[in-house]
């Protein structure tokens, strides 16, 4: 029988974030693939777990992809982590996964801890429907991207660098306007975790006089929930 591929998110922030399941988990099989051989070597030094750590990435997925495919075929049991979250959101784990499916290798997918969750619950706007984006193109392609928000209906959720975030809050306000509530989670579940709320030129402002840093979610307000408010 071939192995199986099982996805296991690991905590954004508080180690403790992580669930039973997945430290059984990375516990019991051959095999953990991840970003970076540190950064999970403390999280498994954290849970009390010994296992074989190996390097996979976006610089090294296309390269490595068919010999761990090989190695399912072959019976290894392999867990896939990243940094921080769900594998294959914003994270390498697609190509791989989909070469499972192509090879009818199984996968599993563990729940677990996720930033995008927390920031639009946290954020105080409509979460009933809500639109995941990832990262904005850091360059090529970015006004596109902030154009064909223009008229989404649902609440926005995602992901910048404290570096490019007062960029994002400017370009927001030019395409949705000052006066759209939104929201800048930041650092989330970790000790200086904070949550600013208001307009996107109020957000703008503050980060002006007081940077925002640390890992950044950024929430908007969805068109729908914009117009219906000003009519009341």
């Amino acid at each position: 029988m071939s192995g199986i591929l099982t996805l296991v998110p690991t905590p954004i922030g508080n180690l403790d974030d992580i669930t039973m399941r997945a430290v059984k988990v990375l516990k019991t099989v051959d095999l953990i693939l991840c970003e970076d051989t540190r950064h999970s070597g403390k999280l498994l030094q954290h849970i009390g777990v010994e296992n074989k750590l190996s390097p996979f990435h976006q610089h090294n997925e296309h390269k490595v992809t068919e010999r761990l495919i090989d190695q399912l075929i072959g019976g290894t049991n392999m867990a896939l982590v990243t940094d921080a979250g769900t594998p294959g959101i914003s994270d390498p784990g697609y190509l791989l996964v989909r070469a499972c499916i192509e090879r009818d290798i199984r996968v599993e997918v563990l729940p677990g801890a996720t930033a995008i969750i927390p920031a639009i619950v946290g954020s105080g706007l409509p979460c009933e429907k809500y639109l995941y984006l990832g990262f904005p193109p850091q360059k090529k392609g970015r006004q596109t991207f902030w154009r064909d928000l223009t008229d989404i209906q649902h609440t926005m959720v995602m992901y910048e660098s404290p570096h490019r975030i007062q960029k994002a809050l400017k370009e927001a306000v030019e395409v949705f306007g000052s006066e759209r509530r939104a929201c800048v989670a930041r650092e989330l579940t970790k000790v200086y975790e904070s949550y600013h709320r208001g307009t996107l030129q109020e957000l703008h402002a503050l980060g002006e006089t007081n940077a925002y840093k640390g890992e950044i979610v950024l929430v908007i307000e969805g068109t729908h929930h914009a117009e219906k408010r000003k009519k009341e």
